[in-house]
């Protein structure tokens, strides 16, 4: 039997964006294959969030052209789940964990009523593959970083996308939730693409395939092709930059 051909989940080519006068982006040429764990590492005001936000259809290039699953990004965006870097939540909120899961079907839903059945039946898997179903009716201020992230990420997944994105998920846990985290990204990967941002360059190496450098402009790399040189040209400073004894050569 012939094996299928991955398509293109994302398709960029010179795209360039700037806030103002200043510039964010400058030509950034890439592609996203079908079933990739892409990350995206960079210095702060590199440009990261803001291609985050170009993939989502929330900006739009200045010069350049982006695709998604071959259309305009803001067609798309019912087919991508996001983890955003900072989630606005009032933890002293009375919300539980399914609750919060349940907001992500809000627009497959109908806009007015109780949720359906079908909808809790979604959150109810979500819930179940980050592996907290335990925690369904906890109250979300209540949980540990790691506990949250994974209810967040069960929000991202209960509209059963073809693409995940997270900015930044593992900046508030500590290095063991940091790893169960990604384990459990990588077992999501099975089924989905994942577009990971984050500053940790030693666990990303670790787990993705491909490595997105972006400092304004962008160097895609084999995550076990990232060299020391690339690293410093990317930051401008030596490799200590580098966590939890990943070897880069």
């Amino acid at each position: 039997m012939q094996k299928r051909e991955r398509r293109k989940v994302i398709q960029a080519k010179n795209v360039s964006f700037s806030y103002a006068s200043q510039p964010a982006l400058e030509k950034i040429t890439f592609d996203v294959i079908e079933k990739d764990f892409f990350g995206i590492v960079g210095p702060n005001g590199g440009g990261k969030t803001t291609l985050l936000k170009l993939i989502l259809g929330l900006l739009t290039p200045m010069n350049g052209e982006i695709s998604v699953f071959g259309k305009n990004p803001k067609e798309s965006r019912k087919m991508i789940g996001y983890v955003p870097q900072y989630a606005k939540f009032d933890f002293d909120f009375p919300i539980n964990v399914e609750e919060v899961v349940l907001t992500g079907r809000l627009g497959r839903s109908t806009v007015f009523g109780p949720y359906r059945a079908e909808d809790r039946a979604a959150a109810y898997e979500a819930i179940k593959s980050v592996g907290v179903t335990h925690l369904s009716g906890r109250r979300l201020g209540s949980l540990s970083g790691g506990e949250r992230q994974r209810a967040l990420i069960a929000r991202a997944l209960v509209s059963d996308p073809s693409l995940l994105l997270l900015d930044e998920p593992t900046a508030s846990v500590d290095i063991g939730a940091e790893e169960s985290i990604y384990e459990l990204l990588k077992e999501l990967n099975k089924r989905i693409t994942i577009i990971l941002v984050s500053h940790d360059i030693g666990f990303v190496t670790r787990y993705v395939d491909k490595v997105a450098c972006i400092n304004k402009s962008l160097v895609c790399h084999p995550a076990s092709k990232l060299t020391t040189q690339a690293i410093f040209s990317m930051y401008g400073e030596p490799v200590h930059h580098i966590h939890h004894d990943k070897k880069i050569r």
